[in-house]
């Protein structure tokens, strides 16, 4: 089963891709305190949670696409893999966030997680 965002934000384009197509900017994303990106791994650190490694598998700057997927995370995470599309709107900007998670069980916390990232970004843009 994904969880799906599609949520639509009164900003260009460009400028939600500014935020979410930098893969080493992490201020949109509650709780992680530093992130590092090597080109291909981004490493997120979350105080109290531990370390999260991720793989970018896609990073398309013209079709807006961001896919990747978490190969290392403290708890009892078997596969994770998310996709994020922007996609120009009359009033903006949609994003759609798909992420697949196992076990099942964890999605509630992923998707809470997905949530608290949207309305980060909300303020980020003075929405």
């Amino acid at each position: 089963m994904a969880i799906l965002i599609d949520h639509e934000f009164a900003v260009a384009p460009a400028v939600l891709w500014g935020i979410l197509g930098t893969p080493d900017r992490v201020d949109w994303v509650p709780g992680v305190t530093s992130c590092s990106f090597d080109g291909e791994v981004r490493s997120l650190d979350l105080p109290g949670a531990g370390a999260i490694k991720e793989r970018i598998l896609r990073h398309d700057n013209e079709k807006r696409i961001l896919e990747y997927a978490c190969f290392e995370s403290p708890g009892g995470l078997d596969s994770h893999h998310a996709r994020m599309e922007i996609i120009e709107s009359e009033t903006g900007c949609r994003l759609y966030w798909e992420t697949t998670v196992a076990p099942v069980a964890i999605e509630p916390f992923i998707k809470g997680s997905m949530d608290g990232c949207i309305s980060r970004l909300e303020e980020l843009l003075g929405l």
